[in-house]
This record gives C-alpha cells, sequence and structure tokens, in this order.
C-alpha cells in the first residue's frame, strides 16, 4: 500500500473501498494463515476446530474489579478457572495429557488495570518445563519487574489491550488511567524482551472510532512481535449489549491503517468480532486490507482467499501464534 496511514485514515467510504478493491495486487505474495482455537465451536467446510488443542485459563475465576461496560466479566464465564498456583499446574498437566499444544492464561483485572500473575510466575515455569506448552499471557497494564519475570519463567508473548482515548479507559473501562499507562506498560514489555502481541480493538467507544488510531501511533514506537485487531461485539448481560457494533469498513479502514503503518510486523483479525453476515463482510474486507491472519474465519472469506489464489494455512493455535508462524513464511 503506497498511501500514508493518515490519508487512509480520513479517506470517505466510498474511496476506502476503492482502496481496498484495488489492493491485492499490491499485497503479493499471498499468503494467510486462518486460526481456529479450541475455545470457540468452529466448523467449516474447510477446517473444524479441536476441543483440546488451544484453551483459555483464568487465574481469577469470574471475577474481575473493572467490571467493564462491554464485557462485564462475562468473557472470562467461558475460561477454565485456576485460581492456585496448584490448580493451574494441575489443569495443565491434564490438558496436555489429553492433547494440548499450549494455553491462553488470563483473568479479571485489579483495580490497576492489570492481571493478578505475580503469584502465578514459577507455575508458569514449571508448566513450561514438565510439559513444554505454549504459553500466552493476558497481561494488562504491566510493569518492568512483571514483565521480565514473565519472560524469565518462559512465556512465549504476552498479550495487552491497547487503548488510544482516555476516555474510553474512563468510560468503559472504569479505569482511572492515561494512555500514558498502556504506553509504560509496551515500554516495560519492550525493555524486558518478552515478545508482546498489542490488541487494538475497534469500536469500543461505543461502537464509534475514536482512539485506534492514536493507539496505533503508540504502538509504531515500539517493535511488537505481530498485532492484533479484534472490535467491538455486544455480549448479551452487560451495558453495552444493545449498543450497535462498529461498520465492518471500520474495522477494515482499522486493519488498511496498521498495514501501511506496520508493513513488515505480522497482523492477525483476532477472534472477538461480530459475528453472522457482520462478520463476513469483515473478514473479506480484512484479507483485501492486507491481514496476515485470521481467526475462525468466516467460509466466505475462506473462499475469497482461495478464489484469489492465496496459499491457506488452516492452524488450531491462538491468532496470536503469527508472531512465530510468520517467519515460516
Amino acid at each position: 500500500m503506497t498511501e500514508s496511514p493518515e490519508t487512509v485514515w480520513k479517506m470517505p467510504d466510498k474511496k476506502l473501498l476503492q482502496f481496498l478493491n484495488t489492493s491485492l495486487e499490491r499485497l503479493k505474495p499471498w499468503k494467510i494463515r486462518f486460526y481456529a482455537p479450541s475455545f470457540m465451536y468452529y466448523k467449516t467446510a474447510y477446517y473444524s476446530s479441536s476441543t483440546k488443542d488451544f484453551l483459555t485459563i483464568s487465574v481469577t475465576g469470574r471475577d474481575c474489579a473493572l467490571n467493564c461496560k462491554h464485557c462485564g466479566g462475562k468473557v472470562l464465564e467461558t475460561m477454565y478457572p485456576a485460581t492456585t498456583p496448584e490448580a493451574l499446574y494441575s489443569l495443565c498437566g491434564r490438558l496436555k495429557a489429553e492433547g494440548a499444544l499450549g494455553c491462553l492464561i488470563s483473568g479479571g483485572c485489579l483495580p490497576d488495570g492489570s492481571v493478578p500473575l505475580d503469584g502465578f510466575v514459577e507455575v508458569i515455569k514449571r508448566v513450561k518445563a514438565d510439559f513444554g506448552l505454549t504459553v500466552f499471557a493476558h497481561v494488562g497494564v504491566v510493569n518492568f519487574e512483571r514483565a521480565l519475570r514473565l519472560r524469565e519463567a518462559g512465556v512465549d508473548a504476552a498479550l495487552i489491550d491497547i487503548l488510544g482515548a482516555d476516555e474510553t479507559i474512563r468510560e468503559v473501562y472504569n479505569l482511572d488511567l492515561t494512555v500514558e499507562s498502556y504506553e509504560n506498560a509496551l515500554e516495560a514489555l519492550s525493555q524486558a524482551g518478552l515478545p508482546f502481541i498489542p490488541h487494538v480493538i475497534v469500536g469500543l467507544h461505543y461502537g464509534k472510532l475514536k482512539g485506534e488510531f492514536n493507539a496505533l501511533q503508540i504502538i509504531s514506537r515500539y517493535k511488537p512481535s505481530a498485532l492484533v485487531i479484534i472490535a467491538f461485539m455486544p455480549i448479551h448481560g452487560t451495558v453495552m449489549a444493545n449498543v450497535e457494533p462498529p461498520k465492518p469498513l471500520d474495522i477494515a479502514r482499522v486493519l488498511a491503517v496498521a498495514r501501511t503503518m506496520f508493513p513488515q510486523t505480522p497482523i492477525a483479525l483476532g477472534c472477538m468480532r461480530p459475528r453472522g453476515r457482520h462478520r463476513a463482510e469483515t473478514d473479506v474486507l480484512a484479507i483485501k486490507a492486507g491481514v496476515d491472519a485470521i481467526a475462525f474465519p468466516a467460509e466466505e472469506a475462506i473462499k475469497f482467499a482461495e478464489s484469489q489464489g492465496f496459499e491457506m494455512v488452516f492452524s488450531s493455535y491462538c491468532c496470536s501464534q503469527i508472531h512465530v508462524d510468520f517467519s515460516k513464511v
């Protein structure tokens, strides 16, 4: 893509759509990876998810101090609970025995925006040594000391949401922090030498674009191992359950900006985004925007990639694995 990130960001919808429709030729060679980890049922004519390969674990169970308006702890309910180091080790051992390849260790946040992983560092080191699992960790607003300990424990990559608007942090996350807090976390991960994969949530501010461009600019000051773009999706039972999600073209706009801003960084469209026809449209646009990977792709997007002559690779890992898989292209 030859346009600047600023130009792509400001394009009217019609011009952006034209830009995306003429971008494929500039994006060769064409190869895309499709990820379908075990924490969601997924089946198409092309690929089906495993029930055991890659699962998510919450070290806080269903508890989260923030009660964010878009989540309300509902996402934690879909994870395996392991609220003590002993429970985490036992669970990982059982998952390994059942054939697991890896896991995402997550959890609810503390009032300071961090995920309480300090008490689990030593057991993560044992899990890595004894079971050889790939371990990703959601870290929240992390400091250097914790980032260093996680690297020394052998965590394969840290996943962190980056917000680019103070208002969204206060109003949606219910956090008394600023954008600077998230930039400091990126700096801590970078200085610690822990591979990190920032996630940018499109439309988190009540379904509207606000702060996404700034979030990408902040990330661009560092060297992420990969970049994941996800999108707000209404979840039943939350404060924002009736909020309209961002349009597929809004999501594509952020993806296209990311591609121009990070030409050499692997970019994935992550698992959190609206489903149904919305997802089908989003995913095709994502391919046109130049993503390297899509999690749980709509079958329409797979067919589109196939029709365009893409080399397609399917995987049962979390899409953050693109930071490793990309080097194999």
